[in-house]
């Protein structure tokens, strides 16, 4: 008798350990349910849908605790396996959550000022060179010469000795001539010099540098309504913080509601005004990065009369690791043709990351030359939207999102991406990608940032301009239009 309680009161004590599993189950499932809900990403068709599935799978476990035989250890050992996919299902969107944030939501730009020194020099420290001849130039960027200047100042706990030049390239071939031995100046500028010194960046060697942050205005722009995102591709390899020169600029004009998305390219040799910088005189386009996208920004909302919200700032090193993420992408080109090492058929082309590199950045192999080379980076832009839109990419997310953590810079925020992702989980569906191309005339003009010396620019095509003025504030009124 005593052993029949025994083994009933053992098979009570089992009954409510699986009971506990359960309910530890259940804890697991609103923990999830609660993450997706704070993430802000899931809507709320799919919120119900996974609370009721997973409220199903607990009544399940939990009444399979009542059934003798062994039916209720085959309860415990789903319940532990669903508990465990719970676990790691939370793990994995926190992961995503966190990763998104850090992605989003860009407050400051940074210029990198250097103390640039021959490559050979002794200094390995600012402290070194004390007592050296230190150059700056003075035809712009002077207030970020003058917080370099009073950081040094602080550093050596004495004003250094100062000569100035008109331009950045006289002062940094003073360098080289060993008329000063240090050279001030901001790292975005390095482009400018080695256009005109070949081979500057292999003898000189950076002996100190300090980041200058400058807060940007805050975008109060909702992503569930009409907006314009502006795309730069600035023309480095490595941290995606350098400031540098933006040879790519498209912008692309979104319409959530009639899920149509314009990508406009404009040259990166436009001849424009830049507003707060150059004043009346007229620079490139692609130099207008240097001083910030917010400089960038505000050249092209000038250019199209119309105002950009938002940017999303890659450099080489971005696409390369993008695409090679997405498992390749699928690009149509216009022309068959031969750059990087790499042959290009006429029609659809599957790329890795380097051969998409190499697509987005040939423009020699085209009679239009840049404006052709603007058509093929906003085909390599448009592949991989496509791409990440397939549903496939969704097993990708996190390795996606890994790495345009390293590789792109937006001030899109954690919130207004989350009400994009949302967007697209709730309605699903092809967006419409429209493509157009400013155009103008070659010449040769002195610009703003290089001093007198001509360059080659671009002469805006006027009625070019006003027309694609206009299909962009058609697109953000709710107008559909056609290509």
């Amino acid at each position: 008798m005593s052993q029949k309680k025994d083994k009933r009161e053992e098979k009570k004590q089992k009954h409510m350990a699986g009971k506990l599993i359960t309910l530890i189950q259940l804890v697991f499932s609103a923990i999830l349910i609660a993450v997706l809900i704070d993430s802000g990403m899931v809507p709320n068709k799919y919120l119900i849908i996974a609370s009721a599935g997973l409220l199903i799978l607990f009544g399940i476990t939990f009444g399979m605790q009542f059934i003798q035989n062994k039916v209720y250890l085959a309860g415990v050992l789903l319940s532990l396996l669903i508990s465990a996919g719970l676990g790691a299902g939370t793990y994995y969107f926190v992961n995503i959550h966190n990763t998104i944030s850090s992605l989003g939501g860009a407050e400051y730009k940074t210029d990198n000022m250097i103390v640039a020194v021959l490559k050979d020099d002794g200094a390995e420290t600012i402290l070194d060179a004390s007592s050296y001849i230190f150059g700056v130039q003075t035809s712009n960027d002077q207030e970020n010469n003058e917080k370099m200047i009073k950081k040094i100042t602080t550093i050596l706990g004495k004003e250094p000795n100062i000569r100035e030049f008109d331009t950045i390239q006289e002062e940094a071939q003073a360098l080289l001539d060993g008329r000063i031995e240090a050279a001030i100046y901001n790292e975005a500028f390095t482009g400018i010099i080695g256009d005109e010194i070949e081979g500057y960046e292999n003898q000189i060697k950076v002996l100190y540098q300090y980041g200058i942050d400058t807060k940007l205005q805050k975008v109060d722009q909702s992503v569930t309504k009409p907006f314009n995102v502006y795309i730069s591709g600035i023309d480095v390899y490595g941290p995606i913080s350098t400031n540098s020169r933006s040879d790519v600029n498209i912008l692309a004009t979104v319409n959530p509601e009639t899920r149509q998305v314009l990508l406009t390219t404009t040259p990166r040799d436009y001849y424009v005004t830049i507003p707060g910088v150059s004043g009346e005189q007229k620079d490139k386009l692609t130099h207008a990065g240097i001083y910030g996208v917010d400089v960038s920004m505000a050249t092209l909302s000038q250019v199209y009369n119309t105002e950009i919200n938002y940017y999303a700032r890659v450099n080489f090193t971005s696409l390369i690791k993008i695409v090679d993420t997405l498992g390749g992408i699928d690009v149509n080109s216009d022309y068959a043709f031969e750059a990087g090492g790499y042959s290009f058929k006429q029609g659809m082309n599957h790329m890795d990351g380097e051969m998409a590199l190499a697509f987005a950045r040939e423009r020699h192999s085209f009679a239009s030359g840049d404006n052709q080379r603007g058509i093929n980076q906003e085909a390599v832009i448009k592949a991989i939207i496509n791409k990440m839109l397939d549903p496939s990419m969704l097993t990708k997310a996190m390795d996606i999102i890994g790495e345009l953590e390293d590789c792109v810079q937006t001030n899109v925020s954690m919130d207004q991406i989350s009400k994009l992702i949302q967007m697209q989980l709730n309605s699903g569906g092809a967006w419409d990608i429209l493509t157009v191309n400013a155009v103008g005339t070659g010449d040769e003009q002195p610009c703003y940032t290089y001093g007198s010396q001509p360059l080659y620019v671009m002469h805006p095509n006027e009625v070019s301009v006003s027309s694609i003025s206009d299909k962009i504030n058609r697109i953000l009124s709710g107008e559909k239009i056609t290509q």
